[in-house]
């Protein structure tokens, strides 16, 4: 019989103690779950869940990581489905406040009435509840509706799954590093469903990491440098032959020819500077394949030349290509090594004394052609207070507008290589300048292909140059 809470009077006889230390327990149980006997809320009995886990609606595959040196995995799933298996788990779960509430009316049903099935359900709601609530405390487990899930990993002999980092369930990919080549690793994704429950993917098959030979994703690099190696081995092969490669020509080239024949007609000398690098420096290279014409022409027409140099195996180099010069137009006699000599190894001493030589001898013409750095204003606009025609060129970016604010022609980056190529004509570097050429033409044409497939919502073809 029920007790009437409005008057002192009993209408029938008490509930028995079985009855109330049900609902007495009830009631504790609901106040757990709302934190409001233990604080931090009560540890998760999780030895049972995750032996048992509840499976994860998504596929986790893993494989070797392409060109890592034998030290990672690479985990990929779908990162939609994933995600959407999740939240469809998490729209299961009840409202927190308002399971606690039920819990509680059933535990005070539970005091009035006595009813043993009302008392067991409402301490199974919770102790559920403050299950979940303890853990998201404690950072244990990702709070329901993140959206993330747990990476676990369980080494060969391993019994267990342990946790190794927390990933973004839409992520889709996971790279696993600095693991043993001589041990095989089974993988799994983990998250929480519905009350706190886990939820799991099924174990991947065990796998060892392994040192690859080819990254097989960088395959559209390897052709591309096939291609651009056999166009320029073929186009040299083709100039040794004798065949014609075509190469334009430049403005610059035409004022060499017009700056010695100036210098000639003035009687007065040409300085040529081949730059501030050594020989290891494809510009000072370029230079020396110009110095060669320009040293041809002077000989041909009885003009004094000077090469000052700044680093003695350049000076090696620029006076051996005179003295050839000289013997291949048939006047040796014309030839002196002084015409060829050393300054200094510094900067700014080198960049001193030229100037003091355009200051005391005046020459009627100046080539600045090489690699420069801060001298390059210095050589040009003292040059240009002489009266000397002044034709640079340099691949140097940061000093191209010195040269051309202050020089009469300018080689801007790499008409420097075609002017060395054309005026040389050395098979090599013709069959290099060429092949680069063939190469421009390609890309060029690719990316216009790209452009047309891409608007015309062709796929695929752009998705082929993404790892270049």
């Amino acid at each position: 019989m029920r007790v009437d809470r409005r008057g002192s009077g009993t209408i029938g006889r008490r509930p028995g103690r079985r009855g109330a230390a049900r609902g007495a327990l009830a009631l504790l149980a609901a106040l757990l779950a709302g934190g409001g006997l233990s604080g931090a809320g009560a540890a998760p009995a999780a030895g049972s869940d995750r032996e048992n886990p509840r499976p994860l609606a998504a596929t986790l595959a893993v494989a070797d990581t392409p060109a890592d040196g034998g030290s990672s995995l690479t985990l990929t799933w779908d990162g939609a489905r994933l995600a959407a298996a999740l939240a469809e788990a998490h729209g299961e779960a009840e409202d927190p406040a308002a399971a606690e509430e039920a819990a509680k009316e059933a535990a005070e049903e539970g005091v009035e009435e006595g009813a043993e099935e009302a008392a067991d359900e409402a301490v199974e709601e919770a102790a559920d509840a403050a299950e979940t609530r303890a853990a998201a405390r404690a950072g244990a487990l990702p709070a329901p509706g993140a959206g993330e899930v747990d990476v676990e990993r369980a080494a060969a002999g391993d019994t267990a799954f342990a946790r190794i980092a927390s990933v973004p369930a839409s992520a889709g990919r996971f790279v696993d590093e600095g693991l043993e080549r001589t041990t095989t690793y089974r993988y799994r994704l983990t998250g929480r469903g519905a009350g706190g429950r886990l939820l799991a993917t099924p174990p991947t098959p065990p796998l060892a990491p392994r040192v690859n030979a080819f990254r097989t994703r960088r395959l559209n690099a390897l052709a591309a440098m096939v291609f651009m190696g056999a166009c320029v081995v073929g186009l040299i092969l083709r100039a040794r032959r004798g065949g014609q490669i075509y190469i334009r020509r430049i403005s610059g080239l035409d004022a060499i020819d017009e700056a010695v024949g100036r210098a000639t007609e003035m009687g007065r000398k040409i300085l040529y500077i081949p730059g501030i690098i050594s020989v290891n420096e494809p510009q000072t290279l370029a230079s020396l394949g110009i110095l060669g014409y320009v040293a041809k022409l002077t000989a041909r027409y009885g003009t004094e030349l000077e090469v000052p140099n700044i680093d003695p195996l350049t000076m090696a180099a620029a006076r051996e290509i005179v003295k050839q010069s000289y013997m291949e137009e048939g006047h040796p006699e014309g030839f002196r090594e002084e015409m060829v000599h050393y300054i200094t190894g510094d900067q700014f001493a080198y960049a001193a004394a030229v100037n003091g030589i355009m200051v005391r001898d005046r020459p009627a013409a100046n080539f600045l052609l090489g690699w420069f750095a801060a001298e390059s204003l210095l050589l040009s606009e003292t040059g240009q207070s002489i009266g000397a025609i002044q034709i640079a060129g340099t691949a140097q970016v940061t000093q191209l507008p010195f040269f051309v604010s202050a020089c009469d022609y300018t080689m801007l980056g790499e008409e420097l290589f075609a002017a060395s190529a054309y005026l040389s004509r050395d098979p090599l570097i013709l069959g290099s300048i060429a092949g680069q050429d063939v190469m421009k033409a390609a890309i060029l044409a690719a990316i216009v292909l790209g452009v047309v497939l891409s608007t015309a919502g062709v796929a695929g073809f752009a998705a082929w140059f993404t790892a270049l």
